[in-house]
């Protein structure tokens, strides 16, 4: 199936939210409390003119996507990008297609499309900055036979979550990145 129709079969972001049975909430008080630099809006402002799309693979319950969502939907009203949800465990086919390092799948993924629907840029899962952080949780994890090891990662899995939450850098790294990926 052509990009444009995956495009096409996709949820708007208000579907999206609507079919939302995990970190709705969460989700939208981030997108509440998250907002552009005016330099930012100024240089996405020079992007709708290339008339960009997006289809976004996810799922509400992952906590990169709780945060990574909100923070492209503002990027997209800025840049005049239409967006599309997939929900990554009924769309498999596409999915397999954009695995990070080629063998994850992990989300959210984002796949620009320019106006004739072919890729322009695809991001995720997460910026470079939070994706050192995650490691360096990670590696403070004892090994995964340990028997304190699912108590040690439920307790991760909460720091990261807090994190995305409420740390402000952590969303201005994420909105760097995929402002930078789209500008390229």
């Amino acid at each position: 199936m052509a990009l444009n129709d995956w495009f096409q079969k996709g949820m708007t972001y208000e579907q999206y939210v609507g079919q939302m049975k995990q970190n709705r909430e969460e989700m939208l008080s981030i997108q509440e409390r998250f907002s552009l630099r005016p330099e930012d809006k100024e240089r996405l402002e020079t992007l709708r003119e290339k008339g960009l799309r997006a289809i976004v693979l996810t799922e509400d319950w992952c906590g990169d996507a709780m945060v990574n969502n909100p923070i492209l939907m503002k990027i997209a009203e800025a840049a005049g990008i239409e967006v599309r949800f997939l929900l990554r465990d009924e769309n498999l086919e596409l999915m397999d297609q954009y695995l990070t390092n080629g063998k994850s799948r992990a989300i959210p993924i984002y796949i620009f499309l320019d106006r004739e629907g072919k890729e322009y840029a695809v991001w995720g899962s997460r910026a470079p900055e939070v994706q050192r952080f995650v490691d360096e949780e990670r590696a403070k994890l004892p090994p995964k036979d340990a028997p304190d090891f699912p108590e040690k990662q439920k307790a991760m899995y909460g720091k990261m979550r807090e994190k995305f939450l409420r740390d402000e850098q952590v969303w201005r790294h994420i909105a760097d990145s995929i402002i930078a990926r789209i500008r390229q």
